[in-house]
């Protein structure tokens, strides 16, 4: 055997015994328990939306709770709160409306030492780029399936 591949494995016995072990279930489970709690808040600010309001429709309450969801999870990751939240939660936090709100805020917090322009705007928008334009790609893919589609059946 040669150097490199001693190399190698001593490495790999290294990273094995500092990498903390995790069990699936136990992972799997609080993710479920995360993500579920963040519905079920979301559902409740839905409610008291709709019963503090009842002139509104659904869909202008609907709006009202993810704006609100977004801002507690800005204000979560700006105070340190959804770190600790995520490691807990792994997957179950990063539903994907507080889990983007998370990703843009923490970009934009890390480089803020960077200025303004070139630091937060910036380091937000490599975020926000990607699911931006993958987003309008696969939509409009959608649509123009779909349009097919609607087209073949008349």
């Amino acid at each position: 055997m040669n150097e490199t591949n001693r190399r190698n494995e001593r490495y790999n016995e290294y990273v094995k015994s500092v990498t903390p072990s995790t069990s699936t279930l136990k992972s799997l489970l609080n993710s479920f328990w995360i993500g579920g709690l963040t519905c079920l808040i979301g559902q409740i600010i839905f409610d008291l939306y709709k019963w503090i309001f009842p002139q509104l429709d659904a869909t202008n309450i609907t709006n009202f709770t993810s704006m609100t969801l977004i801002s507690v999870a800005i204000l979560f990751t700006g105070l340190g709160f959804y770190d600790v939240i995520a490691r807990r939660g792994g997957a179950g936090s990063f539903l994907p409306i507080t889990g983007f709100a998370n990703a843009i805020s923490s970009a934009s917090l890390e480089f803020k030492t960077e200025g303004l322009i070139f630091g937060t705007s910036v380091k937000m928008f490599s975020v926000v780029g990607p699911v931006v334009v993958n987003g309008i790609f696969w939509s409009t893919v959608a649509g123009i399936i779909h349009l097919i589609i609607s087209g073949l059946m008349l």
